[in-house]
């Protein structure tokens, strides 16, 4: 987690809402992982119809090791946010925490 990400989950809580440092490190990690996990996802979808036979390709292990490569792919692009998910992601998670705090939905 970088100090733009705290800065900028900070100006998206509500006011009277105070969360620890380690409240929003937690926060977003949670948000990164997930966006990780979005786009490994979709990358799998993209790579289902791509044939890996030939010469040089192919293979139980290329299948097995495809997942692999997608994954860290995924992690890769949620570190850069390029992609974008992880402010939705830590907006709603704050939305939700707030929401629980004033009652509205139960917790744990």
């Amino acid at each position: 987690m970088n100090l733009t990400s705290v800065n900028s989950m900070t100006a998206m809580m509500p006011q009277g809402m105070n969360l620890s440092q380690a409240d929003k490190a937690k926060i977003a990690d949670t948000a990164e992982d997930f966006e990780a996990f979005f786009i490994s996802r979709m990358m799998e979808s993209m790579y289902e119809g791509v044939s890996t036979d030939g010469m040089f390709g192919g293979g139980n292990a290329e299948r097995m090791y495809r997942s692999l490569l997608l994954n860290e792919y995924g992690k890769q692009m949620a570190k850069t946010g390029s992609v974008g998910v992880k402010d939705d992601i830590m907006r709603s998670i704050i939305e939700m925490q707030e929401m629980q705090s004033q009652g509205y939905i139960e917790g744990k």
